[in-house]
Formats: C-alpha cells, sequence, structure tokens
C-alpha cells in the first residue's frame, strides 16, 4: 500500500496475493493503520477480504482492483458493492475489472467494457457478461452440451 500524506491513499488489490498481505500484517501483533486489527487466522477467505475491503478502503483514494470478487460468496458480493459505493461516495476513485454482474451493478459506477473495439462505456443491461449469464441461468444445457456430450 502506497500512502500519501493527509487522509488520502491507495491501493492496488489482486485477489491471489492479497490474503496473504493480510495475513502477514495480522501476524506482525502490532497495529497497523488502515488494516483489519481483527485476527485474520480465524476469518474465512471471503470475511478476511471484507474485513480489509471495510478498512483499507474506507479513506479518499485511489483503488485498483482486480476481480475482487474470486473470494466472495453470492451473498458476500453484495458487501463488497456495499463497500465499493461507500467508498465512491467518501470521494475515492476505483477502477475494478470484473467478471461478476453483481459488482458490475454497483450503483453511481461507471462501467466500461473491455472487448475487441476497445473500451467503450456501457449500462450494466448492456454487457457482454451480464447476457451470458442470463443465458446460462435460463438454460444451463445450452452451454453444458458443448463440455459433455
Amino acid at each position: 500500500m502506497h500512502a500519501r500524506k493527509g487522509r488520502s491513499s491507495s491501493y492496488f488489490l489482486r485477489a491471489e496475493s492479497a490474503l496473504g498481505l493480510l495475513e502477514y500484517v495480522s501476524s506482525l501483533g502490532t497495529i497497523v493503520p488502515g488494516y483489519p486489527q481483527e485476527d485474520l487466522c480465524y476469518l474465512s477467505h471471503g470475511e478476511g477480504y471484507l474485513a480489509m475491503f471495510r478498512e483499507v478502503f474506507s479513506r479518499p483514494g485511489l483503488y485498483l482492483m482486480d476481480e475482487p470478487e474470486s473470494a466472495l460468496s453470492f451473498m458476500s458480493s453484495f458487501d463488497l458493492v456495499l463497500a465499493l459505493h461507500e467508498c465512491g461516495a467518501n470521494g475515492a476513485q476505483v477502477l475494478c475489472a470484473t467478471h461478476s454482474p453483481i459488482i458490475a451493478s454497483t450503483p453511481d459506477a461507471t462501467v466500461l467494457e473491455v472487448d475487441g473495439d476497445g473500451i467503450q462505456p456501457v449500462s450494466w443491461e448492456e454487457l457482454e457478461l451480464v447476457a451470458h449469464w442470463r443465458k446460462y441461468l435460463n438454460h444451463p444445457q445450452a452451454y453444458l452440451r458443448h463440455l459433455i456430450e
């Protein structure tokens, strides 16, 4: 984490390494400002992420996230949506790459879709990932038949 003077901060979250960092900070046995104070050894992977989101992302700053939903259950994803929304409402800038239609539905977020034509703003309803999830949930066999003949 890179912090500047004052109340601003920045943070890059990569799902594969975030929990290791949190466990290391927790193991120091000392208070590290801006990190959860609870012992993460007693939390599930997803609960550890949510503890970090609540603590680290509580200040204005720049936050870069790469698929932060990877450790979260369906229901816990809504806790992340709330944290992201509150983060933005508190003056932070968040850039989040996601494959989750839940995370992409964060209220007041500007949604950008990256495809072969570049990057363009789209509504949540227009996202290709939302269309695929809708199709899959309505008719899983349309996708699964290609895997299992």
